[in-house]
């Protein structure tokens, strides 16, 4: 496909102008609902961003979008979800990376990460290539990583100060709350995984977004959200985030704990969002997702309905997928989905004999999983119905039948 210079001076004039025109004044001081619809263009051009660079199934452009806005605010969230890539090799994730670390509050990006650098930084933080976290020596940052996307979290040291006394040890104190965007190709750990937004990418054949370079320093349209004034959204205030969640507490109590079926007095503030909570409540999300998801959906549902809508979807989506995966990925259903597909006899068998044939099964091979934790999840489970030691070890006689029961539960 060729191009005339005339149609490439057109586009790129577009290109350049394009995000100019949609915000006007953006340091003026406006009021309240003015400051909404500012943001909201910044919003679209955040996606145009998005677009412009990377190709990813049309509803992940705009959590992006919101958590990219979110990390200009998140310290005044109680929590603020971590954001994680899953992809193969060449699907673009060091790109999208790279991509909203430019856009986010303070963004670095890092290929390895070490403890200090986790605890003595600020600001949004980038982990590409995250694959080794596991590893052993690694156990300090993990418990860092599992607990910095929840505000409070601290790391304290010992420092060398002078005094007049002469040299003394103080403690000194690091924040380790922070906004978090991670990728790698082996997927995450179960702990980690829970305080992430997870999302699958998938290689592009798109020329138009593949062929494009990463000249981000050079575009305008980021340069022009970076220098948007978000601090001077007012809605979006620490005072006004805590009353919504407050308030959010109050509207739950009430549903929940009276036998009333619809709110009678409210607040000024929870008229206002009574909608909003009553399609929160609906959604059916609760506990960690809950938790992960709540802040993205306050500044979606600050900037419009539709955006908030939209969002809500796609979290029950990921949320539905994420218990499927759970489902797979959990050992003890695992296990009982196996017991339950075996035949309904009377028969003693051998611990080992069953930890083989589940080994083979599920294929997995760690240091910790054998016929010694095949004996503990039995009987965690509750799937042995009488047991006795032989000479050539234990033997059981395994409940099939609860076996089938409780599998229904999850499927």
């Amino acid at each position: 496909m060729e191009i005339s210079k005339k149609e490439y001076l057109e586009a790129k004039k577009e290109l350049n102008e394009k995000g100019l025109k949609e915000v006007e004044n953006p340091k003026e001081e406006k009021n309240e609902d003015e400051q909404r619809i500012e943001l909201g263009k910044v919003y679209e051009l955040i996606i145009t961003v998005l677009k412009r660079y990377c190709d990813l199934d049309e509803k992940y452009y705009s959590l992006i979008a919101v958590w990219i806005i979110g990390t200009y605010y998140y310290k005044n969230f109680p929590s603020f979800p971590y954001l994680f890539f899953n992809a193969m090799k060449g699907s673009g994730k060091s790109r999208l990376l790279r991509l909203i670390t430019t856009l986010a509050k303070d963004g670095c990006m890092l290929n390895s990460l070490t403890e200090a650098v986790m605890f003595r930084t600020t600001g949004t933080l980038g982990i590409d290539e995250f694959e080794r976290i596991n590893w052993k020596g690694k156990e300090t940052l993990t418990e860092l990583l599992n607990s910095a996307y929840k505000k409070g979290a601290t790391v304290k040291r010992m420092k060398r100060v002078k005094t007049f006394a002469g040299e003394e040890q103080v403690v000194e104190e690091f924040d380790v709350y922070r906004p978090i965007v991670i990728a790698n190709i082996s997927g995450m750990d179960s702990i980690l995984n829970d305080r992430c937004i997870t999302i699958i990418l998938n290689k592009s054949n798109k020329p138009e977004i593949t062929k494009m370079m990463e000249l981000f320093e050079l575009d305008k349209d980021i340069h022009f959200i970076k220098e948007f004034p978000f601090e001077k959204c007012i809605w979006c205030s620490v005072d006004v985030t805590h009353k919504v969640y407050m308030e959010w507490n109050i509207f739950i109590n009430t549903i929940y704990t009276t036998t009333l079926t619809t709110l009678t007095t409210l607040t000024t503030l929870q008229e206002k969002l009574l909608p909003f909570f009553n399609k929160l409540n609906e959604a059916g999300i609760d506990g960690r997702n809950l938790e992960l998801s709540l802040a993205l959906l306050i500044i979606a549902n600050s900037l419009n309905d539709n955006i908030m809508n939209n969002l809500l979807k796609t979290f029950k989506e990921i949320i539905e997928e994420k218990k499927k995966d759970d489902a797979v990925e959990n050992l003890d259903i695992s296990l009982i989905d196996y017991i339950s597909q075996k035949s309904s006899n009377d028969d003693w068998i051998s611990i080992r004999e069953t930890f083989q044939g589940f080994k083979e099964f599920v294929r997995i091979e760690e240091d910790w999983f054998n016929e010694k934790w095949m004996g503990r999840a039995l009987k965690r489970l509750n799937l042995i119905k009488e047991k006795k030691r032989m000479n050539y070890g234990v033997v059981i006689k395994l409940d099939y039948l609860k076996s089938q029961e409780k599998i229904r539960m999850f499927k």
